[in-house]
């Protein structure tokens, strides 16, 4: 038995969904989108519509690709990045908690540690560590 490539799988379902379910409300409701938007403004980004679209789409992309395991590193390329952003832009230069960045923290050491180890061998890929 591959125990680590079952806890990558374990790791890559229940990120997987986290990052679906995070963003599923923006996809399914033109509102949702636009009050990311207003946050991203607030926030100070540029292209707030831009950098919203391309956060949830992405985010659902990455979601969906961790839980087939299709193109895991990649994907966790894309979070690292996403989550870098996130955590600069949203709570570092607005001086937020740590309680408050920690999801963000969390996903993005999951996003590292998929990228370093890819996938496993149960999924799409079937990339080993």
């Amino acid at each position: 038995m591959d125990h680590k490539s079952i806890a990558l799988l374990l790791l890559r379902l229940a990120f997987g969904f986290r990052l679906i379910y995070g963003v599923i409300d923006n996809i399914v409701s033109w509102e949702r989108m636009l009050e990311f938007k207003i946050f991203l403004t607030k926030m100070g980004f540029p292209f707030p519509l831009i950098c919203a679209i391309a956060s949830v789409y992405i985010q659902m992309l990455a979601g969906l690709g961790w839980l087939i395991g299709y193109k895991v590193k990649f994907m966790s390329l894309l979070m690292i990045g996403n989550f870098i952003v996130a955590i600069v832009g949203v709570h570092v230069l607005h001086k937020d908690s740590y309680l408050n960045t920690a999801p963000a923290i969390h996903l993005l050491m999951v996003a590292i540690v998929l990228y370093l180890l890819g996938g496993g061998r149960y999924g799409l890929d079937k990339s080993s560590v």
